[in-house]
């Protein structure tokens, strides 16, 4: 078909047009409403699949890292567990107010029979830390390596903890380097469990001077 062919067409006679050229136009109708309901509709519906797709893949990500910690959630409860249960028996360890008067006379007894002689023992001042108080003494002894080697092994089987410090061993007259003659002087601190009424004041004081400082 020419050209000149659709000239001659009559728009009031439609139906009396070729067969060819009516095929053509509903062929090119279709194809223009399919365009146009791709750019309408169609396009939008891609853009929002492509936007759920996304959003799929998000979620089952956390999914995933939720179903992993869900997993892990039992042997971590049970780490918990033992966790208190070894801190629980660590506390055990550390005497309360009312013991530690007579853990300073257990540490002076394991001195006095391992043979040495005190020429210093003193309690100094609580230093507080976070959950518990540490009870520094100062202590100076007199007698041999053995007997020092004894106490500070009987120190360490009492049972609770106490732990030795800044330890200096020099012969009693520095004029002479008689061995059986030796001076001990260290700081021993043991370690004082505080309940949650000393915590809770502490907390308070530390907060009451914090204020005084600002």
């Amino acid at each position: 078909m020419k050209a000149t062919d659709f000239q001659n067409l009559d728009p009031a006679q439609i139906g009396s047009w070729p067969i060819v050229v009516r095929a053509a136009i509903m062929i090119g109708i279709v194809v223009a409403l399919l365009a146009a309901g791709f750019y309408l509709d169609t396009r939008n519906q891609i853009t929002q699949l492509e936007k759920q797709q996304r959003k799929e893949t998000v979620l089952r990500q956390t999914f995933e890292v939720k179903q992993s910690k869900a997993a892990n959630l039992e042997p971590l409860k049970e780490l918990l567990a033992e966790m208190k249960q070894s801190l629980g028996e660590q506390l055990r360890l550390l005497p309360n107010k009312t013991e530690i008067e007579s853990l300073l006379v257990d540490i002076s007894q394991a001195g006095l029979m391992s043979g040495l002689e005190f020429e210093l023992f003193k309690p100094e001042k609580e230093q507080p830390a976070e959950f518990y108080a540490i009870q520094p003494v100062n202590i100076k002894v007199t007698g041999s390596y053995h007997d020092f080697g004894e106490f500070i092994s009987a120190v360490a089987a009492l049972p609770r903890i106490v732990t030795q410090h800044d330890i200096t061993i020099e012969p009693r007259d520095v004029s002479t380097n008689e061995e059986s003659t030796l001076v001990m002087t260290s700081i021993a601190k043991t370690y004082r469990y505080m309940d949650e009424e000393e915590i809770a004041e502490r907390a308070a004081e530390d907060q009451k001077n914090g204020k005084k400082k600002r």
